[in-house]
């Protein structure tokens, strides 16, 4: 399933030391903060609130939660958390514990700071500033970590790469938090930085955040390709696991993705293939859909829905999804017909009469599905859009407006 697999490769954990100093983070197995793995799993604790089923393992889930918190100090998370997303009560104890370690870790981080400041150069005051930022975003303290993150951007001598280190920094803070409007404003301007001088890894893992961005915003046509784009390429390890990534890219690319290259990219495609052994269901859904066995490829639905419910980004959009993914493979399945049998149509996707004919009308009202069913002799009929003469009209239509236009621009002139 994609959503179970919530670790990350990097699991080091930046500790203060007995002074409370900041320790030396081990750089070959940086702690990636904020953690995504624990956004899913604050995800999952709140979607156990409304929907238990979706979450059998749901102690589980609260024990991972609240060790991640502990082993991270996050006082502020921790006080969210119990205060205003779940309702759990504060344990007092453990909340003086967090913010007294709190408070010494800082104290050591701005002490590094004032050495840096007076006596260092450049360097060490923007490693010292990075350490906090980094600090502020381990513990969930949102605003601290975002200005933070302002106070490292302002400075005068620092490289377009840390800039847009920072700036990706504050869209995973974005991410993390569910605050689509800080995601997409700060994602705006890590383009723009990246455009202006960004080297290629900076490039292929904007291109990962800003498709997650568009997953949340219900873009899935651009993210589909973003995700295609970067499956041989994946770098992008903090802000989800390779597993998670093929997960998006296969779901989102099944709704889109012409048949060619669907095989090629992904039916074929050596990365996908490895991945899909952890994701049974999912590899099943993408060979029905190319094999075009529309039973095997209804069950497969019914057992990747779970996976699409439990993760956070694709979550909000199930419904929506599991739709399109009805219109597509029944759309496929009238392409190779004139008319079918309403019977033996229900019989190829494994579905009763009474189903399929409710669901056919409500496509066939809505214009998804070019058909018409014949209640009477139990038939339905497909009907082939005239692809060039919507064309022509769509041309006479638009050259009907651009003489409008013409006309009214020549009436001011004249006047």
């Amino acid at each position: 399933m994609a959503t179970e697999d919530t670790t990350t490769p990097a699991t080091a954990t930046k500790k203060p030391s007995a002074d409370g100093k900041p320790a030396v983070e081990d750089d070959e197995d940086p702690k990636h903060v904020p953690d995504m793995a624990l956004a899913q799993d604050l995800y999952l604790l709140e979607l156990a609130q409304s929907k238990p089923e979706e979450v059998p393992d749901v102690a589980e889930v609260r024990t991972r939660v609240l060790a991640s918190i502990k082993a991270d100090n996050a006082e502020p998370l921790y006080t969210s958390v119990c205060v205003e997303k779940l309702g759990w009560p504060v344990d007092v104890a453990l909340q003086a514990e967090l913010k007294a370690s709190n408070e010494a870790e800082l104290s050591g981080i701005e002490e590094q700071l004032r050495v840096a400041t007076e006596s260092s150069g450049d360097m060490e005051v923007l490693d010292a500033l990075i350490a906090r930022e980094k600090f502020y975003a381990r513990i969930g303290n949102k605003t601290a970590a975002l200005a933070a993150a302002d106070e490292i951007l302002a400075k005068p001598k620092i490289s377009t790469g840390k800039k847009i280190d920072a700036v990706m920094d504050k869209v995973r803070l974005g991410l993390f938090f569910r605050d689509p409007e800080a995601t997409k404003e700060n994602l705006e301007k890590a383009k723009k930085l990246v455009e202006d001088g960004g080297d290629w890894d900076r490039r292929n893992r904007l291109k990962v955040y800003e498709a997650l961005a568009l997953i949340t915003a219900r873009s899935l046509k651009k993210a589909s390709e973003l995700l295609l784009d970067c499956i041989a390429t994946f770098t992008c390890v903090e802000l989800a696991t390779y597993r998670q990534f093929i997960f998006y890219a296969v779901v989102t690319n099944l709704l889109y993705l012409e048949r060619t290259k669907l095989k090629k990219k992904l039916v074929d495609g050596p990365e996908v293939i490895a991945v899909l052994r952890d994701l049974p269901a999912l590899g099943r859904l993408l060979n029905a859909l190319y094999d075009c066995d529309y039973r095997a490829f209804f069950h497969a639905l019914v057992e990747v829905t779970p996976d699409l419910t439990r993760d956070r980004y694709t979550a909000p959009h199930v419904r929506i999804v599991v739709r399109e993914l009805r219109v597509l493979v029944y759309s496929q399945f009238l392409e190779s017909y004139k008319s079918v049998r309403l019977a033996s149509m229900a019989e190829s996707f494994g579905v009763g009469v009474e189903f399929l004919d409710k669901e056919l009308s409500r496509f066939i009202a809505s214009g998804r599905l070019s058909a018409k069913i014949d209640k009477v002799g139990g038939v339905v009929e497909t009907s082939r859009p005239d692809t060039k003469n919507a064309q022509y009209q769509e041309v006479v239509k638009e050259g009907d407006l651009l003489l409008n236009r013409l006309s009214k621009l020549a009436r001011m002139v004249d006047f």
